[in-house]
């Protein structure tokens, strides 16, 4: 599985992954709002990770065995996954660091396989010309096949959601808002739980 991003100019999948800095705050939607960003991050840059004062770190996830409760109320034994790595305060020091140009390149075992990416974002005070001060941040993405983004520890989603922080569809876009009315130096943790697919 591998990172990918699409471009607003362009209908193939581009090998990027952007924030975009919107002037106007906007009603947090489960899915951003599709409009022209004022400024625009590519944090599949070194440049743009730099910016952010952030970091790429990667994991694989491994499938264990689990003790849990069949439908009946009996113990049983299923499956879960390890690590858990969607929460804020996840501490990912030992996962290998990733250089950003390389977010395109394959990785995870392939058939039924799941990953993590991970990266702290600081708001700059400027990007560019643009003041960041109060302004709205919307993530896009695309993960090879499916990805899950949480944002600061959680996984916000709603009934019939499709996209945004969920799952939309196969290698399609992940846009979601990850910071509103933001100040220069506020820090966002982005988590994308990547799965290979299709599952079936």
């Amino acid at each position: 599985m591998k990172i990918q991003t699409f471009a607003l100019s362009l209908s193939l999948l581009l090998l990027t992954m952007i924030i975009n800095l919107e002037a106007q705050p906007a009603p947090p939607p489960p899915e951003a709002p599709a409009t022209t960003p004022a400024a625009t991050i590519d944090l599949a840059t070194p440049e743009g990770v730099a910016q952010v004062s952030g970091q790429w770190r990667y994991s694989d996830v491994k499938i264990i065995e689990v003790e849990g409760k069949g439908p009946d109320g009996k113990p049983n034994l299923t499956n879960d996954y390890t690590p858990k790595a969607g929460v804020a305060d996840f501490d990912d020091t030992t996962w290998e660091v990733l250089d950003p140009k390389t977010l395109n390149k394959t990785r995870a075992g392939g058939k039924i396989c799941f990953n993590w990416y991970r990266i702290n974002v600081t708001v700059p005070a400027k990007v560019a010309e643009f003041d960041t001060t109060g302004s709205t941040i919307v993530f896009d993405t695309i993960v090879d096949d499916y990805g899950e983004i949480w944002v600061n520890g959680k996984l916000p989603r709603a009934m019939n959601q499709s996209g945004g922080s969920v799952i939309k569809g196969f290698n399609a876009p992940n846009r979601l808002i990850v910071g509103k009315d933001v100040k220069p130096g506020d820090r966002i943790q982005i988590a994308i739980f990547g799965i290979n697919g299709p599952i079936s």
